[in-house]
């Protein structure tokens, strides 16, 4: 419709699809008044301690988490109590014998309450004091221990998607896609970074919290970032990433958007998302590692199915979208191994090569991969040289 002022005609429709085209879909609690939140936390809690227990749910992706609170401030894991929680609501247990227990098993400093509160990352047992199924970290720390001598060292880099809530991925146009991809990566600017505000909170957070985290950068694809954990020894890098993952999700949540770890969120010739992991041990680190860390990745070859199978939460089957041989992946299919060649299955990089020793980078795991199956599969095949598609039991 054109409306006529004086000589002008407006045109008022285009105007209104152009307003609907820039709003983005983002929860109702994120339009709450964060300046009356404010009032209420920075009142004073006496003695007490609030201890957010998180957990991973039965699908191996979520997370949970509920509140308690302590008498004072807990030092250390010891000074945490067990608690349980309803499994039959988390895919975990069926409803006529739901109760699961929360054993804690790393402490952080809580940036959302703030000191002295603690975030506390738990492992869950069933009924029966077994792990649960989804429960990967009590296998993992029982092989971490096994070859400690060594110092394993990890780092891992989760890339993520910012989406609405209407898993439309963050400022892309309502109806179509941004510009080809090629300007994003570690871009700056309104046109290329999408939602740096998130990043940063994420950051400043997670340095608080004790997390190592120790870098971040805007991805390939516009909305995608990417964080980096490490250089973490042994089960410590399951549990630092897990808090990252937890903490991105609560920094979303504040701000009414969503954070993804799909691993190929939008399909078509758009990047995927993965999760690479970067692997040495004492004797790679050392002058002339480099023969310990081709032989690891020689062992690597002869194991490939077994750990696409440990690099995504089914199986595979999310790596299957992804591994494709394009997009800077390798094929999940086939094993490869290269110096600074973004395309293999491994990556020694470059500096690697040149002083003979270091690390290499497996590429292979998913974004939304779990950090103890990762670390545990590199760790039997590379140390305790075990063969063929099934892990030993000890």
């Amino acid at each position: 419709m054109r409306v006529r002022v004086g000589r002008l005609f407006l045109q008022l429709p285009r105007l209104s699809r152009c307003v609907t085209a820039a709003k983005m879909a983002t929860s109702a609690s994120a339009s709450l008044s964060k300046a009356v939140k404010k009032h209420y936390m920075g009142l004073p809690q006496g003695d007490k301690v609030q201890a957010m227990y998180i957990w991973i749910d039965g699908t191996g992706e979520g997370l949970r988490c509920k509140t308690r609170t302590l008498d004072s401030e807990p030092k250390s894991i010891e000074d945490l109590p067990e608690w349980n929680f309803d499994g039959s609501s988390t895919y975990q247990a069926e409803g006529s014998n739901s109760d699961m227990y929360l054993v804690p098993a790393a402490m952080f400093r809580d940036p959302f309450r703030e000191d002295p509160n603690k975030l506390v990352l738990c492992e869950v047992l069933k009924y029966n004091r077994k792990p649960s199924e989804s429960n990967l970290r009590l296998n993992c720390n029982k092989v971490m221990n096994m070859v400690k001598d060594q110092h394993p060292w990890f780092g891992m880099e989760q890339e993520y998607t910012i989406l609405g809530t209407d898993g439309h991925p963050f400022g892309w146009p309502s109806n179509g896609f941004p510009g080809p991809q090629g300007p994003y990566y570690c871009g700056v600017g309104a046109d290329k970074a999408y939602g740096r505000d998130i990043v940063e909170a994420h950051y400043r957070a997670c340095l608080y919290a004790g997390v190592q985290i120790c870098g971040t950068n805007a991805e390939v694809m516009p909305a995608q970032w990417e964080f980096q954990v490490g250089p973490c020894e042994g089960i410590n890098m399951g549990d630092h990433f897990w808090a990252a993952r937890f903490i991105l999700h609560r920094v979303c949540e504040d701000l009414g958007v969503v954070a993804s770890f799909d691993p190929k969120p939008i399909p078509g010739n758009w990047n995927g998302a993965g999760c690479h992991t970067n692997f040495s041990t004492k004797e790679m680190r050392e002058d002339g590692g480099l023969k310990a860390i081709e032989d690891a990745i020689e062992k690597l070859g002869k194991r490939h199915h077994y750990h696409i199978r440990a690099y995504d939460p089914k199986g595979g089957l999310d790596n299957a979208r992804r591994l494709t041989g394009h997009h800077e992946t390798s094929n999940i299919h086939e094993f490869s191994a290269g110096v600074a060649n973004r395309g293999a299955s491994i990556r020694i990089p470059r500096s690697v090569g040149q002083e003979k020793k270091g690390y290499f980078e497996d590429r292979r795991p998913s974004a939304n991969c779990d950090p103890y199956g990762v670390t545990e599969a590199l760790i039997r095949t590379c140390l305790l040289s075990e063969e063929g598609d099934e892990p030993l039991a000890y």
